[in-house]
């Protein structure tokens, strides 16, 4: 696409142009991580994502043009609003950072093609994703929607993952979170009068998204990582807070990101490990 295949990744290709690409690559990524800020307060509160100019969430007072530079405006501001001087969440810039990061990341696996632009997409939609899920509990329907939408344009400008493998990517992982999520909500409510289940809705619908866009063999290793990681941070989280109840999104949005760029790899490497055994 557009000429550019392979370009990061050759070896004729200047070390100067290469970090000229990336460095352009991270500008763009902490730019719409700023926006991606936007979206994860606004969305669930139903506020508009654009007609409201960003403002500081203590006295009110409008951001000034220079204050809004991703990153590094909060770095010369050292955190505190330049009005009333409250301190503003270290998670601005974490946000815009990790995005800026995480496009970097695509285009160094999967250098300068359709894919990577899809799913440098996908990875801003999976930080709203954990983010937001992270903060009230629910995953948004039109953030998971964009995420399933993505597999239009990926299924047509990318050739790596066959029609049937994104089919069955989108029921390999959600159909058994549904059945989990059924089967456990009749046991919690029978056995402590409360009504939710141990696999949210929101955590199914997700896992039909990713694969579809993502194809079977990666959807499961996101699977099988995030279940991995939301079992040791929720040992953690009971050890320190004693509740058992938290986010699932957040584990699952890790365990699609890091499959999207090396899922597949994963997987043939343990089917490898698993064929020389049997022989």
């Amino acid at each position: 696409m557009f000429g550019f295949e392979n370009m990061l990744h050759s070896e004729f290709t200047e070390l100067p142009f290469k970090i000229m690409i990336y460095t352009i690559v991270f500008l763009v990524g902490i730019a719409i991580g700023s926006f991606l800020n936007v979206v994860i307060i606004r969305l669930p509160r139903q506020e508009s994502l654009i007609k409201r100019s960003s403002h500081c969430m203590t006295c009110g007072t409008k951001i000034r043009p220079i204050d809004l530079i991703p990153v590094f405006s909060w770095l010369f501001l050292r955190g505190k609003c330049h009005n009333c001087g409250s301190k503003i969440s270290a998670r601005y810039p974490i946000v815009e950072a990790l995005n800026g990061l995480l496009y970097v990341l695509t285009f160094y696996v999967l250098d300068i093609n359709a894919k990577a632009i899809i799913t440098c997409v996908l990875m801003s939609l999976l930080i709203v994703v954990g983010f937001m899920d992270w903060d009230t509990m629910e995953i948004d329907m039109i953030i998971v929607g964009l995420i399933f939408i993505l597999a239009i344009p990926a299924a047509i400008f990318t050739d790596d993952i066959e029609l049937k493998h994104r089919i069955i990517g989108a029921m390999v992982v959600s159909v058994p979170f549904f059945i989990i999520g059924e089967v456990s909500r009749s046991f919690i409510k029978k056995k402590f009068g409360e009504d939710f289940r141990a696999i949210e809705l929101g955590d199914t619908i997700l896992m039909i998204a990713a694969g579809a866009l993502i194809g079977t063999q990666a959807i499961i290793i996101s699977a099988f990582i995030g279940i991995v990681l939301a079992a040791v941070v929720g040992l953690i989280y009971k050890r320190v807070t004693g509740q058992s109840k938290f986010a699932f999104g957040p584990f699952l949005s890790i365990g699609i990101a890091i499959s999207a760029l090396w899922g597949n790899g994963i997987a043939q490497w343990y089917l490898g490990l698993m064929s020389e055994s049997i022989q």
